[in-house]
């Protein structure tokens, strides 16, 4: 072998060796694929879902009977030949929203002006509700029926919607407004957990 030949070789040797170096300290290593953590899944709430909620309007409203906080029963059927309003609500632990929509329709005699029956629907069972209205007295001139396994919640499809702060566990703060015949004419739900007698009375006018 000659001399140039070894020289060749030597100098084809270096570049490859120097190459491969030169790649291994330039090229980027593999980014580690994103580690998913089971908790931060959990915490996050279930998307909206108003499928049920939406289907209502403009058909008959589906039949229901509750007693109320002060042990009296109640049928939707019952109430045929008024306007009725529905308010579905998270409760006692809703405070103080619900708590002051509540009490604000106890107190609204427009309502039964415009022969019309407001029934809010709570999740609590009747002791605590006991002692709410101790600590609220006006919280006993409102009709409350009591859904304690939310049948009827979930009849409506009131646990799945955008106020609902406990998705798919219990309702937030919506509106179903009946009319005499039993015909669901208006829907409202209100994740800013405002009073809306007003609103609802302007609903109420034009049934």
């Amino acid at each position: 072998m000659s001399k140039s030949t070894i020289i060749i070789i030597e100098a084809v040797l270096a570049v490859v060796i120097f190459g491969s170096i030169f790649f291994k300290s330039t090229s980027t290593p593999p980014s580690p694929a994103p580690v998913s953590d089971p908790m931060a899944d959990h915490h996050k709430p279930q998307p909206a879902d108003t499928g049920i909620f939406s289907a209502l309007l403009n058909q008959p409203a589906p039949d229901f009977t509750l007693t109320s906080f002060d042990d009296k029963k109640i049928s939707l059927s019952d109430l045929l030949g008024k306007n009725v309003l529905l308010f579905f609500n998270e409760g006692l632990m809703c405070y103080p929203a619900c708590w002051d929509q509540i009490a604000a329709f106890g107190a609204d005699r427009e309502f039964a002006t415009a022969n019309t029956v407001v029934l809010n629907i709570t999740v609590d069972p009747q002791s605590q509700w006991q002692q709410a209205i101790a600590k609220m007295p006006k919280l006993a001139t409102a009709i409350v029926l009591l859904d304690t396994d939310k049948t009827v919640s979930n009849k409506y499809g009131v646990t799945t919607l955008e106020s609902s702060m406990h998705r798919s566990q219990f309702p937030g703060h919506t509106y179903v407004l009946i009319d005499k015949r039993g015909i669901v004419r208006f829907q409202l739900d209100d994740p800013t957990m405002a009073i809306r007698n007003k609103q609802l009375l302007d609903e109420i006018a034009k049934l």
